[in-house]
């Protein structure tokens, strides 16, 4: 019996590993073809495409590519009598009748190629299941009506048959907006769990801009469906549409609806409030996080929505600010579960009361009981912003370096590890801080990584060369005043390094690579404090020395924004919006530019 076992247990060995050689071969063959067909040597690759072909007599892969070599060399006959052979063989297989069709009309005989494409969608009344494949051959040939004919005709036929994805993908080739969503919303609507999918496809034709032609047709497409057969799931893509367009006040509203009818989860009105948030439309954060408050009976929801209340205070500078901290320690204490409200608040106590004394205070007790390594990392970066705005420089890239250490992977760290590269240009260290961005640039959160690449560009270019000093150092001084609320210190560091010191040094002069830099810089701290006219005057000087530099359209939108915010004329305001449109089509202005431009113009927006 052992034996006979052992005899079995062979036999199926031999076998398996004969059909595994024999697939390797296959493949190893397969792509020593497609290397063939690639340089344009057909007829090598016809033999072998014609021996796999014969092998696997179903694989429409080796079919399609033998019948394209023989096409490629003028085989017409040979790829007519080849189907015309398996037909006739197995009249199961209609999808060969899409092959024939093609090869008659790349002979230009259109009347016997639409004979056989009739053929082959005829043949979907009986034999349904062939749609997917009937249909991707029409669209592979780019036969795109005919691929959506033979995708709906069997649907029609097989009601369980759902190819509305491949319909949709086939009117987005087509520029067919309109069709294209209505498929992508048919096709959630037969089953929801096609959402995340129809929303990535769907995001690559939505723009931040409520104007463009595709927001428009996806957002009559959805609200024609919510219309007709109300559901979720509409309004939770509405909901997605109108972030993306930055029209949080709409989102807010889809959300409300949607909790209206399942009371349980305000994750989404957080998340539409964050990135209301850092886009710093304050007054639709405000309304998500007090909406939360409102219906929330989860105390750690409660004081994360007073959290960004409480920032959106100290960002609009709000008089009440500290009462509202106060208020919010005397109702959820200073513990575990206000940590980040303590860290909130010593950041305020700092850059907006000059009063680090007190926010190391608050911080320090803050560490104290603080539970987590995420926790104390947080008030531990906070310390060293606070001891960097009081000039000490050290204990703060110890912190810095500590937290840099401990969570290396982590969001956390990598900010910590900005901060160390940071603080190390503040004081002047160039290499060690370029040592430090080097790694960040390929950092796994973007913000971070666009920070640490447009750092060590600033490095890199300006960094001074044989000892000639460029005013890189200077700029950093410049840059760690304005850190310190040392605003008008900042502006003469600037100033003087415009002004000539001797006859060896020169003060700087349009053309140098700082020089730009130096004057966004300068008027950014013009606009602080509020002196418009001169930031303008700075900003028109970088665009005098060179209208095609990389800062351009920064400066256009700068100067748009402080005629239309600041200055009130809407005049100059549209003249620099128009700039960004025109001129740089491709800047992140962009949107908001042609925003803001059509809505001093007078048009409905």
């Amino acid at each position: 019996m052992k034996k006979i076992i052992l005899l079995i247990f062979l036999i199926i060995s031999s076998l398996s590993v004969a059909q595994n050689a024999a697939q390797n071969t296959a493949q190893n063959e397969y792509l020593l073809a497609e290397n063939y067909y690639r340089e344009g040597a057909y007829e090598k690759a016809t033999q072998i495409y014609k021996k796999l072909y014969d092998s696997s007599p179903f694989n429409t892969t080796y079919l399609g590519r033998l019948i394209s070599c023989y096409q490629e060399t003028e085989q017409f006959l040979e790829v007519e009598n080849l189907l015309k052979s398996r037909i006739k063989a197995n009249k199961s297989q209609v999808y060969l009748y899409v092959y024939l069709g093609y090869n008659y009309q790349k002979q230009l005989q259109k009347e016997k190629a639409q004979e056989n494409y009739t053929l082959a969608l005829n043949s979907l009344d009986k034999n349904p299941a062939y749609g997917g494949l009937i249909g991707r051959i029409f669209k592979d040939y780019n036969l795109l009506d005919d691929a959506i004919l033979a995708y709906e005709k069997a649907m029609e036929v097989n009601k369980n048959a759902n190819y509305n994805f491949q319909i949709a993908q086939i009117y987005g080739e087509k520029g067919n907006f309109k069709k294209m969503f209505e498929s992508y919303i048919d096709l959630v609507d037969k089953n929801d769990q096609y959402f995340s999918l129809v929303q990535r496809y769907t995001s690559k034709y939505i723009t931040d801009d409520a104007e463009n032609e595709a927001n428009i047709l996806f957002r009559k497409t959805l609200l024609r469906k919510s219309a007709s057969n109300p559901k979720d799931v509409w309004n939770t893509l509405l909901s997605w549409l109108f972030t993306q367009q930055k029209d949080y006040t709409k989102a807010l509203i889809q959300e409300k609806a949607l909790y209206q009818r399942k009371p349980e989860d305000l994750s989404a009105i957080f998340t539409i409030g964050q990135i209301a948030f850092n886009d710093m439309a304050f007054d639709a954060s405000q309304e998500c996080f007090n909406f939360i408050i409102e219906k929330s009976t989860t105390k750690s929801n409660v004081i994360n929505a007073n959290l960004y209340l409480v920032k959106i205070a100290v960002a609009t500078k709000n008089p009440e600010t500290e009462t509202l901290f106060q208020h919010l320690f005397t109702t959820f204490g200073k513990n575990t579960a206000t940590v980040n409200l303590q860290v909130v608040y010593a950041d305020f106590l700092t850059f907006s009361k000059n009063k680090p004394t007190q926010a190391n205070s608050v911080l320090e007790e803050a560490l104290s009981y603080a539970n987590s390594k995420f926790d104390k990392a947080r008030i531990k970066l906070k310390l060293g912003d606070v001891l960097v705005f009081t000039g000490n420089f050290n204990k703060a890239l110890i912190y810095f370096s500590q937290i840099q250490t401990q969570l290396k992977n982590h969001e956390l760290g990598q900010e910590a590890r900005f901060k160390v590269a940071q603080t190390s240009y503040f004081k002047g260290d160039f290499d060690w801080a370029k040592a430090q961005l080097k790694v960040l640039k390929g950092s796994t959160t973007q913000l971070i990584a666009n920070d640490a690449v447009a750092l060590f560009l600033k490095i890199s270019d300006n960094e001074p060369v044989d000892s000639i000093p460029s005013g890189l150092k200077q700029l950093a001084n410049a840059e760690l005043l304005a850190f310190q609320n040392k605003n008008e210190e900042a502006l003469t560091k600037l100033n003087n390094l415009f002004v000539k010191k001797d006859v060896f040094i020169n003060g700087l002069v349009p053309g140098e690579v700082i020089y730009d830099d130096v004057l966004f810089f300068q008027a950014k701290l013009l606009v602080k404090q509020k002196r418009y006219t001169a930031a303008i005057v700075s900003l028109a000087k970088i665009i005098e020395a060179d209208n095609q530099g990389f800062l351009t359209d920064d400066v256009y939108f700068m100067m748009a924004e402080i005629y239309n915010n600041d200055l009130k004329n809407t005049e100059k305001a549209q003249e620099y919006y128009q700039k960004i449109i025109f001129e740089h089509p491709s800047s992140i202005y962009l949107v908001d530019a042609r925003k803001k431009y059509r809505k001093l113009r007078g048009d409905k927006v």
